[in-house]
């Protein structure tokens, strides 16, 4: 539907973002969706007619945070049209059901459709029950039409969606479905118009993008593809998995002009017994070995991670072997996360839970070891 049909104003929209850099390429893939077919966005703060929140349910604060935005929108804004997509959406769809004031709820296998999705601007009204758009995620590769609208100079691409790790603590396989990766020529051309637009660094963004394949394609093949687009400075690797970095990719970093010497491996815990509930792929050792390695290639390697702590089981002899983790290996920052219980995950029948106080306590002190790690 395109608004400019009608003699009315524009219509105004509000997107707002939740969680990982995933999620703010699919945002701004939906902002010029939205532009495309006559919508007017607008700042969040400010009065529009359709708000869309795009959310995040990696941790139960994600969801707490969701429900404050949308009661916050609707205060300055009590007649807009509420929209919900995302992976909040996807796994929690019943409890968005009965939340006041959600007037649409999109789930992950519809999110990109959502500017055809919201109903025409005469009839755009509250609901009384909101309308679903929701069902099963398609496993196979995909294409994304449009270009993702940014205010910056770096801009993301998204290349891949879907996990099939299934770690113990994470909803994500059930909220974005099975591993698939988006078409390349799809992909290079995104990544050739944002070139036009002004854009000079592009991050690659995914779920699991080390799985990313299309065909004979995977990720090498791709970047180099993104290296031979004229005018483009830098390409950046968003998180990539420990088990999915491979030799060839690190050696064409250490030689590429373009490809930034930054990767961002998640490291969850610094103790094998964790790791293994967790469900994770690899041993301490082995992260260690693979770090250790990467660094030879590249000595001028930024180097970040991601902890998580407070996950069952997580003792003082296992907090304390993180710590030892995080202090020995040449980290220039982490992100620190700190385990919630999330419906229908292995962990949540993992005994021996962590409480928040103690939880919260690892978080400051690994939060603390970063900051003097940037310094």
């Amino acid at each position: 539907m395109n608004y400019e049909d009608f003699q009315q104003p524009q219509p105004r929209v509000t997107l707002y973002t939740l969680g990982c850099r995933l999620n703010q390429a699919e945002t701004a893939l939906l902002k010029d969706g939205f532009q495309q077919s006559g919508f007017i966005p607008v700042e969040f703060g400010q009065e529009t007619d359709v708000f869309v929140i795009n959310t995040c349910t990696v941790t139960e604060g994600a969801e707490v945070d969701c429900r404050r935005i949308v009661r916050q929108v609707l205060r300055h804004s009590p007649h807009a049209f509420v929209a919900v997509t995302g992976c909040y959406a996807q796994t929690g769809l019943e409890v968005l059901r009965r939340m006041a004031d959600i007037d649409l709820i999109v789930g992950n296998q519809f999110k990109m459709q959502l500017p055809e999705i919201i109903p025409p601007f005469p009839q755009l009204k509250k609901q009384a029950v909101p309308l679903v758009h929701h069902g099963r995620i398609d496993p196979e590769n995909f294409s994304i039409e449009g270009v993702g609208a940014y205010t910056t100079t770096r801009a993301n691409v998204k290349i891949q969606d879907g996990c099939q790790f299934m770690c113990s603590f994470c909803l994500i396989p059930f909220a974005r479905g099975r591993e698939r990766s988006r078409f390349l020529e799809d992909a290079v051309r995104e990544a050739e118009l944002l070139v036009e637009r002004g854009h000079r660094e592009l991050v690659l963004t995914g779920v699991n993008i080390g799985q990313y394949r299309d065909g004979a394609a995977d990720l090498l093949v791709l970047i180099q593809r993104f290296e031979a687009i004229k005018g483009l400075e830098r390409i950046r690797i968003s998180s990539i998995e420990p088990t999915t970095v491979p030799e060839s990719l690190l050696d064409y970093m250490s030689r590429s002009t373009k490809l930034c010497r930054h990767l961002h491996v998640p490291l969850q815990s610094g103790d094998d017994r964790i790791l293994q509930a967790m469900n994770r792929r690899y041993s301490v050792r082995e992260y260690q070995e693979a770090m250790e390695s990467a660094l030879k290639r590249i000595p001028d390697l930024c180097f970040g991670t991601d902890v998580l702590v407070g996950f069952p089981g997580e003792g003082p002899r296992e907090f304390a072997n993180t710590q030892a983790v995080v202090r020995d290996l040449p980290f220039a920052y982490l992100h620190v996360f700190s385990y919630s219980p999330r419906p229908g995950t292995a962990s949540t029948k993992l005994p021996h839970p962590v409480s928040p106080i103690t939880t919260k306590e690892r978080s400051r002190s690994l939060r603390e070891m970063s900051d003097h790690k940037r310094m």
